[in-house]
């Protein structure tokens, strides 16, 4: 028995290969975007936002038995959340509950609005609800870290941009920001202006995103889903400021119909102009 159990062993050869580095890689990205009605009180209901995916790549290199070679900063990393809808959506609301929510996790937090946005003044963001939070009034996001001031900007962690649509450098500040300086950038803005066109630089920062929200509010003549904002007056520049005296959340069935008798009410008030005109 014994010669039969040691044939055995030399017939069956083993092998003892060593151990080789495991190099993880992990690429992660997350895109949750939501359609989000507001209940009475002007807050967003439950989202049912994507989860995050992530891939995971393992590559085995026999050659190498030290610790691998990759290199990972230790520079915080950054983020860019977008919160978009049309007005009355609770966008701004929503942005400044993100901010409290930073706020008590002990991050330092400043919030910058566009400075032609004067309808609660220039101190202050200030939702539709009665929200309100200080916060830095300015033309461009450029010259925010020279104004705040190169020590207090290398100590934030949160950025928060209310009524993003009217800043030109969005993409650049956002990136930069995000990219090379590890800050967290939340950004809420209308995604389209009263023609349901693109309004600024909003949506060209939605590839840069981490997180993509979409608010959703209450059609305000018949109830429904609002998903566009229609303009009440006969203005056509693209920037108006306003709130409900000027504009009001839609479904898509009012606002066809509230384009075509705008559309009607216009072209009859011009004719009327060019009659008065014609009897002076």
């Amino acid at each position: 028995m014994f010669p039969i159990l040691r044939m055995r062993s030399l017939m069956t050869p083993t092998f003892s290969l060593p151990r080789p580095p495991l190099f993880l890689v992990v690429l992660s990205k997350r895109f949750s975007f939501v359609s989000n009605p507001i209940d009475s009180t002007g807050f967003p209901l439950r989202s049912n936002a994507l989860s995050a995916k992530s891939l995971v790549f393992h590559s085995h290199n026999k050659g190498l038995q030290s610790q691998p070679s990759c290199h990972v900063s230790s520079s915080p990393s950054g983020a860019i959340h977008v919160i978009v809808g049309p007005m009355f959506a609770g966008k701004t609301t929503t942005l400044l509950q993100r901010i409290q929510s930073e706020t008590e996790l002990g991050r330092k937090v400043a919030i910058i609005k566009s400075s032609k946005d004067t309808r609660y003044g220039l101190d202050s963001i200030v939702s539709h609800d009665g929200v309100k939070l200080p916060c830095w009034a300015l033309s461009n996001l450029s010259s925010f870290g020279q104004i705040f001031g190169s020590v207090a900007y290398e100590q934030l962690d949160v950025i928060g941009i209310d009524e993003a649509q009217f800043f030109e450098d969005l993409y650049d500040f956002c990136r930069e920001a995000a990219d090379q300086h590890g800050k967290t950038v939340i950004v809420a803005g209308l995604d389209g202006d009263y023609l349901r066109r693109s309004f600024g630089s909003v949506l060209d920062i939605i590839p840069l995103a981490d997180s993509v929200t979409k608010l959703t509010a209450r059609c305000e003549l018949c109830g429904k889903r609002a998903l566009f904002t229609l303009r009440k007056s006969a203005e056509k520049q693209t920037e108006l400021i306003g709130g409900a005296d000027v504009y009001m959340p839609v479904c898509r069935q009012h606002y066809v119909s509230g384009q075509v008798a705008m559309e009607a009410a216009r072209v009859a008030l011009e004719l009327q102009t060019v009659q008065c005109g014609s009897q002076v």
